[in-house]
Formats: structure tokens, sequence, C-alpha cells
């Protein structure tokens, strides 16, 4: 099944020869991963001189996708429920290993009609004034973060006088994207992405509460597919190491704390 033209693909080359993309492992990583995880394979490429193939969607769309035969080697998705699910259905090597659990924020760009660091009361003005005209969040359908933030938004009791107003991100990194590009008014985003400076140099952002979203914790596991060859198994254990952790801590990745599937 060819994979959807929004994804966002980033090839990390190793070595003196020319390496084609098909010739890499494939990596489906959520896209919340985006910067995090490409400089993760950069120095993993570097340390061993292996290469591996990073797409950047939506967990659940992957999860689809293998389900239906995708060639992917390694899936890092932001809902470990999808990883359960293919392990149950035989698509993994075993039920994988939780690497992070991720936090979303309250993204606003410059100029926007709300102030963050005003708090969600500003928020609340300003949809109450009809100064809102646009806010982003991934899509609730397939993106894990997307769920989060509507969770988020119900905890503050915002969810049905902003639905109208949403727009929808296939995957955390499009939400981002439109709520730091000035195509809304602000969004529900990734702290990870925020974190970078492709995104965070275009607005502000807050916290938001892990409680707001308890029923919706991002805990996120990785797994190898039934595919999966030496690199992608070497690039797994890679990512289980102290250097490759410290990087996705400082994108604001809390430490995993694994507890029985």
């Amino acid at each position: 099944m060819p994979l959807a033209p929004w994804i966002f693909l980033v090839l990390i080359v190793a070595g003196i020869r020319p390496l084609w993309a098909g010739e890499l492992p494939l990596v489906a990583a959520a896209a919340d991963l985006k910067f995090a995880l490409t400089e993760v394979a950069e120095r993993f490429t570097a340390e061993t001189g292996r290469a591996v193939t990073l797409t950047f969607g939506s967990s659940g769309t992957f999860a689809t996708q293998l389900e239906q035969g995708a060639p992917f080697e390694l899936f890092l998705s932001a809902d470990e429920q999808y990883v359960f699910a293919l392990a149950d259905k035989g698509l993994t090597r075993d039920r994988g290993t939780l690497y992070a659990v991720g936090r979303i924020v309250l993204f606003a760009p410059r100029g926007s009609p709300f102030d963050v660091e005003a708090g969600w009361d500003d928020l609340e003005a300003a949809l109450a004034m009809g100064r809102l005209r646009r806010f982003a969040i991934a899509n609730p359908a397939h993106a894990p973060y997307g769920r989060a933030a509507r969770a988020a938004l119900e905890h503050r009791g915002l969810w049905h006088a902003i639905e109208p107003l949403l727009v929808l991100g296939e995957n955390a990194a499009q939400a981002a994207e439109f709520a730091a590009s000035g195509a809304s008014d602000g969004g529900i985003v990734p702290l990870s992405l925020a974190l970078a400076s492709a995104v965070g140099e275009l607005g502000k952002f807050a916290l938001i509460p892990e409680t707001w979203h308890a029923g919706v914790p991002l805990r996120q596991r990785m797994v190898l597919t039934v595919r999966a060859g030496p690199t992608a198994t070497a690039f797994y254990a890679y990512l289980q190491q102290a250097s490759a952790r410290a990087i996705l801590a400082r994108y604001g990745f809390a430490p995993p704390k694994e507890t029985a599937p």
C-alpha cells in the first residue's frame, strides 16, 4: 500500500557510496518525534556506519498500514495500544519497549488573539468574544496527540465551543505547522515540537498538565516488526541507550516507566 502523500520523509544516509532509500530499513515514527528522532538517527549513523530511513506520520495510520503489509521494520508509536494490537496479530517480534512519555502544550504564534502567558482564561475570552477564528490540533481519529488535545479541551470545558473552529492536522507535526505558521490562531501541539527551534521561535507555549488528559496517557512504545533485519534491530537497541534517551529528554520526553502490558 503506497504511503499517504502528506507523510514526512527524512533520509539519513551513511557511508561513502550512494545508498538508495529502498536499500535502507524503513522506520515508521510518530510525528512528534520529527526533530528528536532525526538527531538520534544522525548520531547512530555517525557512530555505527549504519543508516535507516525515517518516515513520520500519525501512529494510527502507520498501524493500519502495517496491518496491510507496509514494509516497516521498526515502529515508534505515540500510543502503546497500537503496538499491543499489532503484537496480538502476530505482526511484531514481541510487545515492544516503552521509550518515552509525551506532553502537550498550548501554543500561540506571534500576533495571536490570545496570550498563552495569560493562561487559559485568555483563550476562553478570545473564543467567547469571537476573536479566535481557527485552532489547530492533530486529528483525534488516528493521532494520539489529537486525542490528548481533545481531552484537555474537554477538561477545560471548551471542546464544544472550539470544535467548529478546529483545523485538523493529519498528524502532530502538521498540526504544529498550522499552529506556528499563522494558518491558525494557535493550537495544542506536542512539547517535543514546540521545543524545536523551527516551531518554538515562531510563538510561545505553555505546558498543559498531564492530569487534563489522564484518560489519554501519551505512553510511547516502539517495537520491531517481523520484517526487522540487523540494522533495524541495532537501531532499536541504540534507542534504549543513555545517549539516545538524553536526546529525547532534551525534546521534553519524560523518561519511560515500564509497567506490565
